[in-house]
């Protein structure tokens, strides 16, 4: 079915510019053209339908007459007590529609054939296999997308019909690859620069510019490849009359079209094409597929799922999946079935978790948007998943049919799967989460479903020092539109609280970072209470901290990231895996200043280069002025820097003399002046240094390769990106000098009559300026001697700060999502005329945010998912499981669709004297303020470990080589006098832990590496 043209071209960037980096503007357009059906809003559908409607379709519709009653309250977070006996679609409608205004909400009062053709696509869940069956034959008939999801226990089933020709239209979202040609050969091979790699794979597509000599590879036609190596491939079309190369191109990867075929529903159940989520459990996709057949019958024929953990029930489950497979010997053989795996699913079928129904239900609504938008590429055709080791296998959580019976209760559906016992166990957790942005929104959803928590001695401790904005509401599923400024971590708790009443009084929402600065808020005794820390944070520092201080304290930490739609998960267990720390993402790629200062060749590189201009421009120097204004010895420090001192006290200057605005047109004249400067004069320069026939000292010409020849550019107000240098350049010197800018929408006209009155210098070319042609060669200011005299003459030409007495410059701090400040539209600007200066393809304000502001892509999809994926970890942290093998770390791609999971990585060991100790988690423990002579001695007779040196932070405490009236002097002081009589400073009032490094000799006189000593100053 070919989905309708959208109407409506306009898409809310302020809410979904995340969103749009992942999917596009192509794809969102197409979703706001799609409508959606979903039948069953148990959790997993409500879930799916949460996910569907804040990622945007033109409309979402549900169906679900059923009654609710109190076991749907364990996993259907929109569902309350006082809902019980409404239809479950009535009682989700209201909570479900405030997710996102852009998409109406509606019920779906019949199932008919007229009702459920009027969709483009249509997901089932918690349906019968007939219901199934009847719904697909209808929807595969008339080219309706169909997905149907299952989820029993720790088990998830998805199953995916997207017809018999289904176009995808980017298999994998990933930006194209784009590069610089260094020769075509005459049989078609294209070869790269000797460090670029082309990132190709056999059978992509490439398209050309800038290639002279072959005209032809210049008309954008996609030419398909096969990969010789890394920096070579082959234009499977190429023919030799098309002329000879000579120099330059650009290639870029062209994604095209793909035509995928779907087999329906009837005929998949015979014969399955699976896409396998652990290669580590992949026997067991056929056991499962029958299993759930076997358990759709068996709810035929006693109208019910089999009993929580029923012995009888689980056998008569086994004896269906063995009549089944003697039907079907080629999914499995009856001799093969794992009657041990089959129980199990038997046992929990009963179970709704949150874990799964966040992992299936971000998958599920993953797949939605792929039928709505061909972006991406769909599950063929089954997936199941499962979790089974996070089974609890301690003997007091002993799982029986008396522990796992109903006790009428809104946690029955984990009861049924966990027992009794192990879900006392979770409401009496005291846990810390760290974050509570779109990571945290969601696990804080999951918990309070578990009742995590909830009991008489659980605690969640939350805590996040960042507020609500605009771009949050589209992934942050707890935020409404008029939370917008509040605090996330105090809004999170109410909503979750709201979600599950048990929760009231048992969150403590925190508004203080997690750092060393805060470690009087968050201190030992805190740290020590906890049960496990879980992070949802969105930087590597903070993560890094965490994971120090669980290291410290000793307390597992469940980590998780995501990146568009790819996601993470680890688990970190003390003395059983490696830390958070203990392995490092390679360091982000920098381009070369030479590069970024006078031979961009693509975009990024001149929208670093802007973001660094803005910086200078409108932050660094008005600080540097606020900073000569406020502070005596200003100039005499700055001459005493090895830095740009000429360059910090000229711009100084300017902006109290030369440059300094009375009014607003005089912002718009300076603004004019720095185009000139910058995007002709300065170009004019760098060609004077070296000429477009420039040739380098092989004799080859000098603008080849990476090294694009610029053209000045010459003003034009009627160029949308020159005027909107202008105007944004002209508002942000504006606020920086206090000035009223423009209201609202710029006037051209009066522009123009600013501009015509300026008079410009003409480019006088200077000879003494000195260009660094290569990012290898040295940079030829870099030796360069300061004139100190002129400096000194300059330093004393300024201003005197006791005449501007009070006087200060308002400094611009970067923020990329204000429209109306100005910043990107300077950057983007700025950007877009120095690419016209390199003539390099311009990027729009939406690029040039995402890439200037360092943004990271996000989708609510990937999100639920990973949490539901950490969840399914905290089962296992919660066992105290001891086997490593029991954990997963997980890495998902849910645009491919890739799972990959392993176990994590053990914790490194080492010894001294025959003692074996974990490199990472063990240190010697000492208690009380003893004095160091104690502590030598301790070390002495109970280690067999002679110190040799002892250090405290920055502090060297004590040396076997110091002088021995030094070593004599310091024996006798207690551990703190020590700290404070070397570091001239006391020890903070709230420190209860003292942390100490050591070198140590063994016995046999060796220097051994050894864990640090903790020494508890409380016992």
């Amino acid at each position: 079915m070919q989905v309708d043209s959208p109407v409506e071209e306009t898409i809310d960037e302020g809410l979904y510019s995340r969103q749009l980096y992942v999917l596009g503007k192509d794809a969102m357009l197409k979703m706001a053209s799609s409508n959606v059906l979903i039948i069953g809003l148990k959790g997993l559908g409500i879930e799916i339908a949460k996910n569907v409607a804040l990622a945007g379709v033109k409309s979402l519709s549900i169906y679900d007459p059923t009654p609710v009653s109190l076991t749907d309250l364990s996993a259907q977070f929109f569902l309350t007590e006082s809902d019980i006996g409404k239809s479950r679609a009535e009682a989700s409608l209201a909570k479900l529609s405030e997710l996102n205004s852009y998409v109406p909400i509606s019920i779906v009062s019949e199932l008919t054939p007229e009702s459920v053709s009027s969709f483009q696509v249509v997901v089932t869940t918690e349906t019968p296999l007939e219901k199934q069956l009847e719904i697909n034959e209808l929807t595969h008939s008339k080219g309706i997308r169909y997905i149907n999801a299952d989820i029993k226990g720790l088990v998830g089933q998805l199953f995916v019909d997207f017809g018999d020709q289904f176009t995808v239209y980017d298999p994998n979202g990933e930006e194209p690859h784009i590069g610089i040609v260094s020769d075509i050969e005459k049989d078609g091979t294209v070869t790269m620069l000797d460090d670029t790699r082309h990132g190709l794979e056999d059978g992509d597509y490439v398209k050309f510019s800038e290639i002279q000599g072959i005209s032809k590879l210049n008309d954008g036609t996609p030419h398909k490849i096969k990969v010789l190596g890394p920096y070579a491939y082959q234009l499977l079309d190429f023919d030799p009359s098309w002329g000879t190369y000579v120099k330059g191109g650009i290639y870029t990867q062209v994604k095209m079209p793909t035509q995928v075929s779907f087999q329906d529903l009837a005929t998949q159940l015979k014969a399955p094409e699976f896409v396998y989520s652990d290669f580590a459990k992949m026997e067991r996709p056929p056991q499962f597929h029958l299993g759930f057949q076997a358990l759709h019958e068996f709810e035929k024929l006693h109208g019910g799922l089999p009993k929580p953990h029923s012995e009888a029930d689980a056998a008569e489950v086994v004896s269906l999946v063995k009549q089944l497979s003697s039907k079907y010997p080629e999914i499995l053989s009856e001799g093969d079935v794992d009657e041990a795996l089959i129980k199990e699913l038997a046992y929990g079928s009963r179970g709704e978790l949150p874990a799964m129904v966040a992992f299936y239900g971000g998958l599920v609504a993953q797949e939605v948007l792929k039928a709505c938008s061909g972006k991406f590429g769909p599950v063929k055709q089954w997936l199941y998943f499962d979790s089974l080791e996070s089974l609890p296998e301690d003997e007091k959580y002993a799982r029986t049919e008396e522990s796992c019976k109903p006790i009428n209760s809104r946690y029955d559906n984990q009861i049924a799967v966990f027992g009794l016992e192990f879900q006392r166990k979770i409401a009496n957790l005291k846990v810390f989460l760290v974050g509570s942005g779109a990571i945290g929104c969601e696990m804080l959803k999951n918990w309070a479903m578990m009742g995590l928590g909830s009991g008489p001695e659980g605690k969640i401790y939350l805590t996040d020092n960042d507020s609500i904005e605009k771009s949050n509401l589209n992934r942050q599923f707890l935020f409404r539109p008029k939370d917008v400024g509040k605090n996330k971590s105090e809004v999170s708790s109410q909503a979750v609280t709201v979600m599950n009443p048990d929760l009231k009084g048992k969150i403590e929402p925190k508004v203080d970072k997690v750092g060393p600065d805060t470690e009087d808020i968050f201190d030992n005794k805190f740290w020590e209470n906890l049960d496990f820390v879980t992070n949802a944070l969105d930087n590597v520092e903070a993560r890094s901290y965490v994971d120090r201080r669980c290291v410290f304290f000793k307390k597992p930490l469940l980590e998780s990231g995501t990146l568009g739609t790819k996601g993470n998960t680890q688990v970190v267990i003390p003395n059983l895996t490696e830390s958070y720390s203990s392995s490092q993402d390679p360091p982000e790629k920098s381009i070369p200043l030479c590069t970024l200062r006078s031979f961009p060749n693509k975009i990024d590189h001149t929208i670093a280069w802007a973001k660094s201009l803005f910086q200078g421009y409108f932050s660094d120097a008005p600080e540097n002025v606020n900073l000569y204004l406020s502070q005596p010895n200003f100039v005499e420090s700055t001459l005493k820097q090895s830095g740009d001192v000429k360059g910090i006290l000229e711009s100084i200057s300017a902006y109290l003399t030369t440059d300094r605005p009375y009014t607003f047109d005089d912002c718009i004249k300076w603004s004019r002046r720095k185009f000139e400067d910058t995007f002709n004069h300065d170009i004019q320069q760098l060609l004077y240094n070296f000429p477009k026939d420039a040739k380098t000292s092989s004799g080859a010409p000098f603008w080849s390769g990476p090294k694009r020849a610029p053209d000045p550019l010459v003003f034009d107000i009627n160029n949308e990106d020159h005027f909107h240098y202008i105007v944004a350049g002209a508002n942000l010197l504006a606020y920086v000098y206090g000035l009223k800018g423009d209201q609202g929408e710029p006037d051209k006209s009066h522009y123009e009559a600013v501009l015509s009155s300026i008079s410009l210098e003409p480019f006088k070319p200077l000879s003494d300026v000195k260009i660094q042609a290569n990012d290898s060669d040295p940079d030829p200011n870099a030796g360069a001697v300061l004139d100190q005299g002129a400096i000194e003459k300059l330093a004393a030409s300024l201003p005197t700060a006791s005449s501007l007495a009070g006087y200060r410059l308002n400094a611009v701090e970067f923020e990329k999502d204000d429209d109306t400040n100005h910043h990107i539209e300077f950057i983007t600007a700025a950007s877009n005329c120095r690419a016209l200066n390199y003539h390099i393809e311009t990027a729009d304000r939406s690029k040039t945010k995402f890439i200037a502001g360092k943004i990271i892509p996000a989708i609510a999809t990937t999100t639920a998912s990973v949490t539901g994926l950490v969840c399914l970890e905290l089962y296992k942290v919660v066992d105290h499981k001891t086997d490593i093998e029991k954990y997963k770390n997980g890495f998902i791609n849910l645009a491919l669709p890739f799972f990959g999971f392993s176990e994590p990585i053990q914790s490194p060991t080492d010894q001294y004297n025959n003692k074996k100790f974990d490199r990472i988690w063990d240190r010697f423990d000492v208690y009380g303020n003893i004095t160091l002579e104690e502590l030598l001695k301790h070390f002495k007779e109970k280690e067999g470990l002679e110190i040799t040196m002892l250090s405290h932070g920055v502090s060297l405490l004590y040396g076997s080589f110091h002088p021995p009236s030094k070593v004599k002097a310091r024996l006798p002081l207690k551990l703190t006098d020590l700290i404070e009589s070397v570091s001239k400073k006391p020890v903070p009032e709230h420190e209860k832990t003292l942390i100490f490094e050591i070198c140590c000799d063994d016995e046999q006189g060796e220097d051994v590496e050894v864990p640090y000593i903790c020494v508890h100053l409380v016992k």
